[in-house]
């Protein structure tokens, strides 16, 4: 079924068109990329059949919008979506990388409005970048193993940090997380030989578990 790949151009293109501010549209196609999403018939299906008109008739797909998938159905891509993403390019990278920090695009406008954040300070490094990874895809997909990375050291980074780990990124990796058990505020341990948990004191001693699994907590250890 080709619903979760027209479904995945149209919020793209929702959140391209978010980026570059535009008015009014960007809700007509997050409304149609919805209502593709949840069909249980599949959308080429009902291209083969009824052509231009079935697709006017799934709820939310407008004239213009259903012209755009019948395009990615006879060429295998959407003229629109691809000016859009070489247009916006710069933007979404920006915007990418400051969602890898939890900083959503409204935030990223508001805080740029408020010159809390100085924009035109990520545009030549993200123009870099691009370059660089060749494509939009490759650029965010480059951002994120960096972030990943980064996150689990708890590092900061910055576009610039993609630049110097470039030539290893296939080789990061986020830290593994490590769980271990404590009771009460105390460490513990797992006894292999006698098969049971023992609770270490302040003093050093092990005292043999006898409370519930439930009553163990389990702390991250960085």
């Amino acid at each position: 079924m080709k619903n979760q790949q027209i479904s995945k151009i149209l919020y793209d293109i929702q959140k391209l068109l978010e980026i570059n501010s535009t008015p009014f549209k960007p809700s007509a196609y997050k409304k149609a990329a919805k209502s593709i999403e949840n069909l249980k018939t599949d959308i080429e299906e009902i291209y083969k059949e009824k052509g231009l008109k079935g697709l006017e008739e799934i709820p939310g797909v407008g004239k213009s919008i259903a012209g755009k998938i019948k395009e990615y159905f006879k060429k295998g891509k959407i003229k629109y979506y691809e000016e859009l993403k070489e247009k916006t390019a710069i933007r979404a990278i920006i915007t990418h990388y400051f969602e890898t920090k939890d900083v959503s695009l409204k935030e990223l406008k508001s805080n740029a409005k408020k010159r809390k954040i100085v924009y035109s300070r990520f545009t030549k490094p993200a123009l870099q970048l691009l370059e660089l990874a060749g494509s939009l895809e490759k650029a965010k997909e480059a951002i994120d193993k960096v972030a990943s990375w980064a996150k689990s050291r708890n590092l900061d980074y910055a576009i610039e940090t993609v630049f110097k780990k470039w030539l290893e990124l296939d080789r990061l990796k986020p830290k593994e997380i490590v769980k271990k058990p404590f009771y009460h505020g105390d460490p513990m341990v797992w006894s292999q030989t006698k098969r049971k948990w023992y609770v270490v004191t302040e003093s050093n001693e092990w005292l043999e578990f006898a409370g519930k699994k439930s009553e163990i907590e389990w702390r991250i250890i960085k």
